[in-house]
């Protein structure tokens, strides 16, 4: 139980988990040029970026956890075509060098005094701060969760506590309903959900369970997926491959148990529909970081409150944010990340020099849609939900390329491109056609 106490800790995109490092805790005040919050993917990318900026001994990152992991591959760790060790890397191995990392939580951010306070008691001052906490994940908000996975026949590919159980449920199927699910709250790697869904009913297929199996998909959404183009594409495989989509259903509670999932109607608030599952994945309820909400960094709702064009704090004009913890109106994905942190490097550039931004970021976001073990639908669109394909092709078509740049290519431009700071801006998937990926 105590492993799975900690899903209810905020994770970043790429997202870094405890163990051992030889690193001592900060002690004394402590004063940096650059303070980055969060060691995950937009934290380790805009600390390298920013030791090229200030040098290295001018930037500080602030991350409590000795492992970082890739977490858009978690989708293929929970279907067992990757290994969840694949996945990580030591923090320590990811840190810009020279850069000082700072192996603590950050408990408090106070922009007024320029301050933040770690949970060992230690105060760092800055002149320009970088916030990069990701989302919190509230499992607990499901009745019976996180207890629950406890059980067996649950998993989840959001936490790396609970990637594995999603693995074994499906490798444990025998007949009976597969249900997955989609939370009424703001969620990173919206496709990521369904991905298993398509997942799963190639696994049964492949192995001959897939005739006494009901695969169901209830997601509190009134959409299949955000983009029309996109979702179209996704309809008629769920019409194919006779896959049971139910819209404005939310999972409010988990009988493990019994195997009973609890949904909530939410066109009639308080009807209710039990359903029996013979393996369930459960996407939490996902909110924002509460130590950025806890601050005067935060809107009305608890995210960080920065320009949609550059990615400055509306209020205080030397802090920034990326990624997962801010309210940037674009889906919260690693790719996101990699477009924002060559916006933001500009940005900072400018103000530096006392000048205004000259970038604006489009939103510009995407989602590999994995539809089975060799095929993806590679969505790429705005802010206003618009297209934004990089590849000569019709990119809401199944592919195999585009599933071999998945699981395969974006593995290596992440831990070799991205975290060194040498990999994104507006379209980032451009720097596979540099690699001869056409």
């Amino acid at each position: 139980m105590a492993a799975l106490r900690r899903l209810r800790q905020c994770h970043p995109t790429g997202i870094a988990l405890s163990q051992f490092h030889t690193s001592s805790h900060a002690s004394a005040k402590q004063h940096y040029k650059m303070l980055v919050l969060g060691g995950g993917s937009g934290g380790i990318s805009m600390s390298a970026r920013m030791k090229r900026m200030f040098g290295a001994g001018n930037v500080a990152v602030v991350e409590p956890s000795e492992m970082h992991y890739y977490q858009p591959i978690w989708t293929l760790v929970g279907a067992g075509a990757k290994t969840l060790t694949s996945s990580g890397r030591s923090t320590a191995s990811v840190m810009p060098s020279g850069v000082k990392w700072v192996k603590s939580k950050v408990q408090e951010i106070n922009p007024d005094k320029n301050t933040i306070l770690t949970d060992d008691g230690t105060e760092i001052s800055y002149e320009y701060l970088i916030v990069a906490l990701g989302l919190q994940l509230h499992f607990e908000k499901i009745k019976g969760l996180p207890e629950g996975f406890d059980h067996p026949k649950i998993g989840s590919n959001y936490s790396v506590e609970t990637v594995g159980k999603t693995w074994k449920a499906l490798q444990d199927f025998k007949e009976g309903n597969a249900v997955f699910t989609f939370p009424n709250t703001p969620v990173k790697c919206a496709g990521a959900p369904q991905k298993i869904m398509y997942l799963t009913d190639a696994y049964l297929r492949k192995t001959g369970k897939r005739a006494k199996a009901n695969i169901i998909y209830n997601t509190s959404l009134p959409v299949l997926f955000g983009i029309k183009k996109y979702a179209d594409s996704l309809w008629e495989i769920v019409k194919q491959r006779d896959l049971q989509i139910n819209m404005r259903q939310n999972l409010i509670e988990v009988r493990a148990d019994k195997q009973e999932a609890v949904f909530e109607n939410l066109d009639k608030p308080g009807e209710t529909k039990v359903f029996q599952y013979e393996m369930l994945h459960v996407t939490p309820p996902m909110g924002p970081n509460l130590v950025v909400k806890g601050s005067q960094l935060a809107d009305e709702v608890g995210w960080l409150d920065v320009s949609k064009d550059n990615l400055q704090h509306n209020r205080y004009p030397n802090v920034f944010g990326i990624g997962d913890c801010t309210n940037l109106p674009t889906a919260k994905t690693g790719a996101a990340v990699a477009a924002q942190s060559a916006i933001l490097n500009r940005t900072i550039s400018r103000v530096l020099k006392n000048e205004k931004p000259d970038r604006t970021y489009d939103g510009y976001t995407s989602c590999p849609l994995v539809t089975s073990y060799n095929t993806v639908i590679l969505a790429e669109f705005d802010y206003n939900g618009q297209p934004l394909e990089t590849f000569p092709v019709n990119q809401a078509k199944e592919s195999r390329i585009m599933y071999h740049m998945k699981a395969d290519v974006m593995p290596h431009l992440y831990w070799h491109g991205l975290l060194r700071g040498l990999w994104g801006g507006p379209a980032p998937y451009r720097k596979i056609l540099h690699l001869g990926m056409k």
